[in-house]
């Protein structure tokens, strides 16, 4: 994955834990891991712990973030899922998978020799914050039938 889709993943998966505070979700933990892969926020909404898979892109670009969570994906989330509510003894609790689609405009990033390095973040943040498209899908899929019982 080329540097650059790096820092936009990094970017959208901020730009999402402070949109998902705003919405009053107590971020559990984010970038969870296991050897079977890697959830990006786990949230509380309510009683509810939410599993969140964030997708950014620069906007223009083959669709909307949220149509890129395929069936593989939604497989893999669902078994970090299960792993992360056996261990914290969770399995009894109300559980979702959400999604976060930010689209940024197209050329957002600015070129870093413009601005003095004490200023970029904050630049970067307040410029493309205010100009994200951000969609919060709830209950977006359903856990994968094979893990019910």
């Amino acid at each position: 994955m080329a540097r650059i889709e790096i820092e936009l993943g990094r970017r959208g998966e901020q730009d999402a834990v402070d949109y998902l505070k705003g919405k009053g979700y107590i971020i559990i933990d984010t970038n969870y891991r296991t050897r079977l892969g890697q959830i990006d926020i786990i949230a509380r909404d309510n009683n509810t712990i939410c599993f969140v898979e964030v997708k950014t892109q620069e906007s223009g670009r083959f669709g909307s973030p949220d149509e890129k969570v395929v069936i593989s994906k939604q497989r893999k989330i669902s078994s970090v899922a299960l792993v992360f509510l056996k261990q914290n003894k969770l399995l009894n609790s109300p559980a979702r998978f959400d999604v976060v689609s930010i689209s940024y405009p197209r050329g957002y990033r600015e070129r870093p020799s413009d601005i003095p390095s004490g200023h970029r973040r904050f630049i970067r943040a307040v410029d493309t914050y205010a100009q994200a498209k951000i969609k919060l899908i709830k209950n977006a899929f359903e856990l994968d039938s094979r893990y019910l019982y």
